[in-house]
């Protein structure tokens, strides 16, 4: 089981918890990514939840989203959960939102608590979904999925509905 890095308020590093421990009902701040999978369209991955997940089961959100190991390098993370969860081989990996933070309270009472630094990445291909992580994952139209989100917010992940017009200010997607 990976271990996840704990966070002070001013972001540094003090301590490590096994995953299987860190997401409750008092969560403490620690580190997370998310990423947004591009096509050379410009279409956007988007993901459903595995039920079986502990936050948010079920809910469509980016791409994917995790933890690196403590010392592990941010884009090593990302390329190793892209692989894991959807099988991918992803390039152009750049970092869009460094500071991003967000506290989340799920249904069940979880909460998310992370500063989660937002990457946009660029994969050509169909992913292969890992059941334990995803559900389902479609190529969307970023144009349309941002209406979605503005009109029924409750359907994605809370991070997405935040991530999302940040990133489209940008322009990183």
């Amino acid at each position: 089981m990976d271990d996840v890095t704990l966070l002070a308020e001013d972001g540094t590093a003090i301590g490590t918890l096994p995953k299987s421990e860190v997401h409750t009902h008092d969560t403490p701040l620690h580190l997370a990514f998310s990423c947004y999978v591009l096509d050379r369209e410009g279409r956007l991955l988007l993901t459903r939840r595995a039920l079986s997940k502990k936050t948010w089961p079920g809910v469509w959100t980016n791409s994917f989203c995790g933890h690196p190991r403590p010392d592990e390098a941010m884009s090593d993370a990302v390329r190793r959960h892209g692989a894991g969860e959807l099988g991918l081989q992803l390039s152009e990996i750049r970092m869009a939102l460094p500071d991003y933070r967000y506290r989340a309270v799920d249904a069940s009472g979880i909460v998310e608590n992370e500063i989660c630094p937002v990457h946009v990445a660029v994969f050509d291909g169909e992913p292969a979904a890992n059941p334990d992580e995803v559900s389902e994952w479609t190529w969307v139209a970023v144009g349309p999925l941002v209406e979605a989100v503005t009109h029924a917010p409750f359907a994605f992940s809370p991070w997405m509905v935040e991530q999302l017009p940040l990133l489209r200010r940008l322009g990183e997607v």
